[in-house]
């Protein structure tokens, strides 16, 4: 039943049923910033939710950032409720692995966090990163405000000009709102995997082009 290389998403009406509640619990502090891991966060924060291949790599990219207050990976985009790990890997929810990034917007920008995201992988990729096939290691942004979703958009297309210039192709990364998208926390062992596993697995890798994220698409006016 459950493969790990499947490229297409499955429909609504194909996807695993899921479950109302999670299967498991999640009640250790982070490992590295000793924050918790699960809301409510406290008021000044704000939140960030990004896919970019196997979260164990990604969310280390975010925790190690000045400003980060928590992190935590799960599962995003699909639509199967409350899903393990196994059967996100399977194709079957339609979900891609997700960072939650909750931030300090007076001490790191959203646009700061969007250019990491851009230049910690290969947005050009589809339903892959690296050696890492399936539809759970695709690229996707879900926003939290229309400021976020603007702002994404903008970063994206700004990036999507440098890498064209570079002779890659078009971004794959879905933009979506993240209440359209739930967020999933994974199993308690996938939190910090790599602080956890010093030398575990990571497989993202950026295609060395940096991205000034947060500003105006080349073509829009006043850019």
């Amino acid at each position: 039943m459950f493969t790990h290389r499947r490229t297409h998403l499955p429909a609504p009406e194909q996807a695993l049923p899921g479950r109302a509640e999670p299967p498991f619990t999640l009640t250790e502090p982070h490992t590295v910033l000793g924050t918790p891991l699960l809301g409510p966060y406290p008021e000044h924060l704000e939140i960030a939710d990004v896919g970019l291949g196997c979260f164990w790599g990604a969310e280390r990219v975010f925790w190690e950032l000045d400003g980060v207050w928590t992190t935590l990976v799960g599962y995003q985009g699909g639509h199967t409720t409350h899903p393990t790990y196994e059967e996100v890997c399977s194709g079957l929810t339609a979900h891609t692995e997700a960072v939650r990034v909750v931030f300090d917007p007076r001490a790191v920008s959203y646009g700061r966090l969007l250019k990491v995201f851009w230049e910690a992988h290969d947005p050009t990729q589809g339903f892959r990163q690296g050696n890492d096939v399936g539809t759970q290691y695709r690229s996707a942004i879900y926003t939290h405000s229309p400021a976020q979703h603007k702002e994404a958009e903008a970063s994206r297309d700004t990036y999507q000009h440098l890498l064209a210039a570079s002779g890659y192709g078009d971004i794959t990364t879905e933009i979506l709102p993240a209440d359209e998208r739930p967020f999933y926390p994974a199993e308690p062992y996938h939190q910090q995997y790599l602080h956890k596993n010093p030398t575990g697995y990571c497989g993202i890798g950026g295609t060395g082009i940096s991205c000034p994220a947060g500003v105006l698409p080349p073509d829009s006016p006043g850019s």
